[in-house]
């Protein structure tokens, strides 16, 4: 009875040398200066619209605001050019990051599916990749608001105290009770 097989232990460790031996080596300090080149690249030109919109005597709530819609609109520009996908194969993390890579996140499927149609397509597949980021995000910061209003004021705890406070059994009123109620109040 001669059976062909090989030890599992022996068969993940050729497969694992296999790999190794395969796959290239990723320049760490290379990928990481990218990174930071492009997305300190970024945040200055964002600081640079800011600037200008503190200079022409707007509010920094408005000015930044301002740099959120330009930054965002540039890099759907960008991603519709095809240009947004190669500054990020050179930068990775340092181009998707900042705000520049959450509006990529929602155009490039919206223009990837844009074939099937306005409604299934680009509606139904736009936020593939950022809809998970906007469900934790939004969930995290409920949760987190809930513990910092729990801890950190003390005037709203009565409010809590109402919410989660059991609700007593009810308690049975005779009829006279409605009728004395109903005789002393400033309607009749």
């Amino acid at each position: 009875m001669n059976m062909n097989s090989s030890n599992p232990l022996e068969t993940k460790e050729k497969y694992q040398k296999y790999v190794d031996e395969k796959s290239p080596n990723s320049p760490i300090l290379k990928n990481c200066f990218n990174a930071f080149l492009v997305g300190g690249l970024i945040c200055m030109i964002g600081q640079i619209i800011f600037n200008i919109c503190k200079a022409r005597g707007l509010d920094v709530l408005i000015s930044n605001t301002i740099v959120s819609i330009i930054l965002i609109g540039l890099s759907a520009f960008l991603t519709g050019l095809n240009y947004f996908n190669k500054i990020g194969k050179f930068a990775g993390a340092g181009s998707l990051i900042p705000i520049t890579g959450f509006a990529n996140s929602i155009v490039s499927p919206a223009m990837e599916y844009k074939s099937e149609g306005y409604v299934m397509g680009v509606g139904g597949k736009m936020f593939t990749v950022s809809g998970p980021v906007l469900v934790f995000g939004i969930s995290t910061s409920i949760i987190v608001g809930i513990i910092y209003l729990i801890f950190n004021t003390r005037k709203y705890y009565f409010c809590l105290v109402i919410l989660f406070w059991p609700v007593p059994k009810r308690i049975k009123i005779g009829d006279d009770f409605f009728e004395k109620s109903w005789k002393t109040n400033y309607f009749i």
